[in-house]
């Protein structure tokens, strides 16, 4: 019914693209983890868990020594767990209740106090609020060059009129994909890249200056404005690691 299992991994540790047949809960009390599918990556740093649907391919990139606590549930355990991969804040209880499911490794539906427990963990995740670290990748192959090229160095900013060169497309094209494919315009889109690219180092250490500095801001206060409008939050709160309510 429930299963769990801890690891620590490496800095820069790779889990290549697999998939479980049961649900996957992931929760790192280290360390900053990113999700990666072929349409999107989730990053998930302290305090934040992934919930991983079964069935879902997946790899898992590491930054930072991660100290990983995965808690496995069987599908049918509850109708309403989410259908898609997705960020979600840890509360105090959510955490206790991974930590003890680790402590029993293995929960019985036959055992009536193990089914308590797991209902209360599926209903924890079901109604935990969920938090927008999710980055959407376009699947046009000429709009995926543009968003690999405007990646290669966040700390520096170009145009798009520079990234769109060798794509095959031109500027007014490849707005109207970011559009249809992410949901967002292309400088929307790269706000959102650069605040989660600032958030891993932010939970690995660096401070507000030096990870502003990383995606491009030389204003500290231009970067913790852009922070706060992108992840409803300013980069303080997720430094601290401390559960974050975006209001989402």
């Amino acid at each position: 019914m429930v299963r769990s299992l801890g690891l620590r991994l490496p800095s820069n540790h790779r889990i290549e693209a697999h998939r479980h047949v049961w649900h996957q809960l992931v929760y790192a009390t280290e360390g900053v983890m990113s999700v990666d599918t072929a349409s999107s990556s989730w990053v998930v740093p302290p305090n934040r868990a992934v919930f991983i649907p079964a069935g879902f391919e997946h790899a898992v990139r590491m930054t930072g020594v991660v100290r990983m606590r995965t808690v496995y549930l069987r599908p049918g355990l509850m109708a309403r767990l989410p259908e898609s991969c997705c960020v979600i804040n840890v509360t105090p209880l959510l955490r206790e209740l991974v930590l003890e499911a680790l402590r029993l490794e293995m929960l019985a539906e036959n055992i009536e106090e193990h089914a308590r427990f797991a209902a209360v963990l599926a209903d924890q995740i079901i109604h935990t609020r969920r938090v927008p670290l999710q980055i959407r990748l376009p699947t046009d192959s000429r709009a995926r060059v543009v968003a690999e090229n405007a990646q290669i160095d966040l700390s520096v900013t170009k145009p798009i009129a520079e990234l769109v060169q060798g794509s095959g497309a031109s500027v007014r094209t490849i707005e109207r994909l970011f559009v249809k494919e992410t949901g967002m315009t292309f400088g929307r889109w790269l706000q959102q890249v650069k605040a989660l690219h600032a958030l891993g180092r932010l939970a690995t250490g660096d401070s507000v200056m030096a990870a502003g500095f990383a995606v491009g801001y030389d204003s500290t206060s231009a970067f913790i404005a852009m922070f706060k409008r992108v992840l409803g939050a300013t980069p303080g709160s997720y430094r601290t690691g401390a559960p974050v309510d975006s209001g989402r």
